[in-house]
């Protein structure tokens, strides 16, 4: 029986989508040859996070289910105990970017990553807080349920558990290491209120994820996908695809990995959205098998973003992920011309060659992110309101978030160097349960 992470990170109170998440182990524990564990990564302030014990404690005793609810003292014992066995130099800076003081998208999942390979899971399996999952009938579309029929099979092999097989036969041979699904409802990025209010800002907004040296035609029609997801289309049968997959037809609240994010982790940027969306690139441009699936996630917004500190603290993220693009619009076209040479023999990725990736783009000159900040201080000040005093924060802050931008990427490429260690290091040290059971942080 293989072990497998069913993985939810939040900072917010969730309790009904931890209930959710039970039943979805539950599904998976009764319909395949695993054991679930449900591993809840919980930044919540302490009322939510009694209220998310609550939900997580009636998922015990479910069969074939284990049930893991960390607080952030908890997954820092375990990081520490993880990094001093690893040996590694800078321990300090290494535990500072896998738990991080600022939020952190993909610093979350990599402690999801390295906790589920301390538990001996084979795969890990995300869902958001922000999230649900679509009912018909009487039944629920689990996204699980095509992640464990086809994830980890060769892939020429897992023909039988798809609808369609769009994947050349060159690569039959190697394993399929995503299963994913994309989400309908609320765009991904909360910035439907930009496009009511001027569809042209809108458009000159985020055309800033694009590369510069893009036309016009390729960033408009960037523009018109983009955060939209599978759009409102409810569901209504399954079907699912063999393919190389598009990053940009798959979310991470529906995503499962197997063996690649034991290779390469996701960049640890603070108060950067789509800081997590790494691995989907490095697993299609190195011709990695996936199967694509439509039991799509149902997005929702919570109220906090819509306070005005929440909207601050939004509209900072969503500024650094267009600054952040600098440098990863480089990598993502360099892995592109790597092609299937990002893999070894085994068809694992070369981590080696990620990392000297990462660090090359550190060079790039920073004048196009000085033109992004000039577009969205413009931007933001024609929208008025409170579009217009964030764009008033800007300038005192502009040198800062650049070189925030660049050190991110340094940060990241030293993690990718320092990944297997600590992957490594992991199989031998312990995690706590929800129910009081012995830690075992000293196995």
């Amino acid at each position: 029986m293989r072990k497998i992470c069913l993985a939810l990170p939040t900072d917010r109170a969730c309790a009904p989508v931890i209930t959710a998440l039970g039943r979805e182990a539950a599904y998976a524990a009764a319909h395949f040859d695993v054991e679930v564990h449900v591993l809840i990564l919980d930044s919540a302030e302490p009322a939510a996070f009694a209220e998310h014990a609550r939900a997580a404690r009636a998922a015990i005793g479910t069969p074939n289910v284990v049930v893991h609810h960390l607080g952030e003292a908890a997954q820092r014992v375990f990081l520490r105990q993880v990094i001093q066995r690893s040996e590694l130099p800078k321990p300090q800076l290494l535990l500072d970017l896998m738990l991080p003081a600022e939020p952190s998208y993909g610093a979350c999942t990599n402690r999801a990553f390295l906790i589920a390979s301390a538990l001996g899971c084979s795969s890990v399996h995300r869902r958001d807080s922000d999230s649900g999952y679509q009912v018909l009938g009487d039944t629920t579309a689990f996204p699980v349920h095509h992640e464990l029929t086809s994830l980890g099979k060769r892939a020429g092999d897992a023909g039988s558990g798809v609808t369609e097989t769009a994947l050349d036969p060159a690569h039959a041979d190697k394993p399929v290491v995503l299963v994913g699904g994309s989400f309908i409802g609320e765009l991904s990025v909360d910035i439907g209120e930009i496009h009511d209010l001027d569809p042209g800002v809108y458009h000159d907004v985020v055309s800033l994820w694009a590369p510069a040296d893009w036309s016009q035609d390729d960033k408009r029609a960037l523009v018109e996908e983009s955060f939209k997801g599978a759009g409102t289309e409810p569901f209504t049968a399954d079907h699912a695809v063999l393919t190389l997959v598009d990053p940009m037809r798959v979310d991470m609240c529906n995503i499962s990995f197997q063996q690649v994010h034991e290779r390469v982790p996701l960049p640890p940027a603070t108060n950067t959205i789509g800081s997590d969306y790494f691995l989907l690139h490095v697993v299609y441009n190195g011709t990695l098998p996936g199967v694509l699936h439509n039991r799509d996630i149902v997005n929702f917004y919570t109220g906090e973003r819509r306070t005005d500190p929440g909207f601050a603290a939004y509209q900072t993220r969503f500024t650094k992920f267009f600054l952040s693009m600098l440098y990863l619009n480089r990598v993502y076209a360099d892995l592109a011309r790597e092609g299937a040479a990002l893999l070894d023999a085994r068809h694992g990725v070369r981590a080696a060659r990620v990392a000297e990736l990462v660090r090359a783009s550190t060079l790039l000159d920073t004048a196009e992110n000085e033109a992004r900040l000039d577009v969205i201080e413009r931007s933001y000040r024609k929208l008025g309101g409170r579009y217009a005093e964030f764009a008033a924060t800007l300038p005192a802050r502009r040198a800062r978030l650049i070189d925030e931008a660049r050190q991110d990427m340094e940060d990241f490429a030293l993690l990718i160097e320092a990944w297997a260690a600590l992957v490594r290091a992991s199989a031998s040290t312990g995690v706590p349960r929800v129910d009081g059971h012995a830690p075992e942080l000293d196995r």
